[in-house]
Order: structure tokens, then sequence, then C-alpha cells
């Protein structure tokens, strides 16, 4: 066991007391579906990304689907985005019937590379999805002069970034729309749930017709719609880990820092590398598990997890590499920073629930497993 006497999880959402009354309060309203909260969600939301609207929808996926739809996004379009990346950011092209293109990724922040998405334009090309990954914003300057040079829509995947900023302005308003997820690991939760926001009216409305069965009134249905929308349970929920977004992320950033400085100095860990532009919001913490190191990053997790320290691989499988796009005659050589990161990443705990004797027995460990 570790010294707390207890697992350290490698997330815990964090919900007080105020999540659950706000819970409640809907709860005895008696109305659960989409209402009021969902609606006074989107305002707050959209306030504080600094965009004119924001449309809450199921989960992030639904939300990238409608995004996409919005834009205009069809059979026969080629969209860039990256293959690091959970696997969402790429179906959600496939649902479309166009085609990802994967461009490769910066070793250093993991982040798209704006270079390598300018060798990947094809005349075909209608769009970039840059990821921020792990919650640090991806280089925003150099993917909107190539949007607007190539005149291509720009759609940012936000689902790790809530509340980052790149040049001290948030992420969520860079590109022509933007998607946020709400699942139980974020930065900030509604259980699941999700979030478009743009300052284009016509995306606007045109995704909060397609979340709600194509319904442009009561029963009158122009488009072919579907049930993505969010419920007031959500929302409620939203609402409060909004307004403590700013404390949770600070918490994440303090563990980050705390981490970093105890860990820089052991042979074969590299710990994230972060932008001086941008304000990272750490997601997740991932270090790089170099030759260096006495163990291999999978051993490394195995008496991680044989201390009680839970650890996760964010992704051990390249997009492109996956069985699904492995069928579809995806090359499994191309991009191979990706291919490289997918074998040595370690995502360690940083979550804003964890105390310092936490973070020291992580660091501890370690240690301890260096030889040190």
């Amino acid at each position: 066991m570790s010294q707390t006497g207890r697992r350290i999880p490698i997330s815990r959402p964090y919900i007080t007391v105020e999540e659950i009354e706000a819970v409640v309060r809907v709860l005895k309203s008696g109305f659960l579906a989409q209402g009021s909260e969902v609606y006074a969600f989107e305002r707050e939301f959209a306030e504080y990304i600094g965009v004119k609207h924001a449309v809450a929808v199921a989960n992030g996926t639904a939300g990238l689907d409608l995004a996409l739809k919005a834009v205009g996004i069809r059979e026969g379009d080629e969209v860039i985005t990256t293959p690091f990346t959970f696997i969402a950011t790429a179906n959600a092209i496939l649902y479309q019937r166009a085609k990802p293109v994967f461009a490769d990724i910066d070793p250093k922040t993991y982040n798209l590379d704006p270079n390598s998405v300018l060798e990947a334009i094809t005349p075909r090309t209608r769009a970039i999805i840059v990821v921020h990954l792990y919650g640090q914003p991806a280089e925003m300057k150099a993917f909107r002069e190539i949007a607007d040079d190539y005149k291509l829509l720009l759609i940012e995947d936000c689902a790790q970034a809530h509340g980052a900023t790149f040049m001290g302005r948030k992420v969520g308003g860079f590109g022509e729309v933007a998607v946020f997820s709400f699942y139980a690991t974020k930065n900030m939760t509604t259980g699941e749930g999700g979030m478009i926001v743009t300052n284009d009216d016509k995306i606007a409305e045109k995704t909060r017709i397609l979340r709600d069965q194509g319904q442009v009134a009561k029963y009158v249905h122009e488009e072919l719609g579907y049930n993505y929308r969010m419920t007031n349970i959500q929302a409620a929920i939203g609402r409060v880990q909004l307004r403590r977004l700013e404390e949770m992320n600070n918490k994440r950033i303090e563990n980050a820092h705390y981490l970093t400085s105890h860990l820089s100095g052991i042979k074969g860990i590299i710990p994230p590398y972060v932008d001086p532009r941008v304000k990272h919001v750490f997601h997740q913490y991932v270090i790089r598990v170099s030759g260096e190191f006495p163990l291999t990053r999978d051993k490394l997790a195995e008496k991680l997890r044989e201390k009680d320290v839970d650890t996760a691989v964010h992704y051990p499988i390249p997009v492109h590499q996956q069985p699904l796009y492995r069928r579809l005659g995806y090359p499994q050589n191309i991009c191979p920073n990706a291919i490289e990161a997918s074998r040595r990443v370690l995502s360690l705990p940083v979550h804003p629930l964890l105390t310092r004797e936490d973070l020291g027995y992580i660091i501890n460990a370690i240690k301890e497993l260096a030889g040190g």
C-alpha cells in the first residue's frame, strides 16, 4: 500500500456538496431534460471562452460530429488531423464519409506539427482539426495562418483543454468552431457531455437544430437530426464545475510543477515540455520514458501499479495503426514521431484531489525504481 494507505488513482472527479445540491434542485424541479439549466450553462460557457455561441450536446464525440456537419464537411473531402489522439477525433471525419489525413506531431509537445500539416495539404483538403493534447494548446498562430492562406476550415478539439490559453487567449476561439468534452475524467465534468463553441451564427444555429432531431419548431423537422441533447441534470453539474474550473486548473498546474521539479533530475525520465506562450492546464501529466531509464515504459507502469500508483498510456496505438484504420488501408509507417511517442509516454496522476503526500510518494516510487 502507498504511504496514504490507499491506491492513488490516475484521475478522480472533484465533486463537492455544491454539485450535489444543484442536481437535487433540478430533480425537485421536475424539469430533467434539456431546458433552462442547459441554456444558462451555454451562456456562461460562451462568456468564459469569449465566444458568441455555445451549444451543449450529449458528449464530445457528438459535438465533433455536429461541428463537421455544420461546416459542410462531406464525402470526398479530406480533413487533416493528428494520429496521436483519442480515436473520436478521426472517427468524426469518417462519420461524414470524408477522409482523415494524418500529419505527424511535434515530439516535444505531442501536438500536431504545422510543417507536417503543410506537407499533407492537397486540392481536396477542406479542414484541419487541431487537438490541444493533454491540456497544452497547439501552435494556433501557425495553424490560423495556414488555414487562412489555403482557405481551409480550422476546427479545434478542446476535449482536454478547458481554460488553456495560447498567447493569453483561451482555446476554443481560434477556429471556425471548437468542441469541448465533459467526460468524467476531464478538467471539468458533467459525467458525460460536450459543448460546441463558435462565433459563427449559422454554425451555431445549424448545430442547435441537428442536436434536437432536426427540429426548427415543435414537431417541425427540416433536417435529418439526432438526439444529441444535454440534460438539465448534467448542465447543473457543469455550471458549478465551470465556476470552480480555474481553482481546479490551478491545482493541476501546481501539482504538475511539483512533479516536474522533483522528476527532472532522474536519468531517463523526461517531464512534459511547456511552451512558454501557453497556459497548460494538465489534463494529463505525461512523462517520456527514454532508453536511459533502467525499466521500459510498460515495466515502469507495472511496478508503479504494484506500489499502488495508477498510471495510463495516452495513447498506446496511434489512430492510423488501429485495426479499423488498418482495414481502411492506411500505411502503418507514417507519422514516426507519433509512433515513437506511443511507445514512450506515460501519464502520472495530476488531478486536483492529490495531496502533497501523494505527490511525494509518486516521486519517491519513481526514484526508487530508477535505482536512486
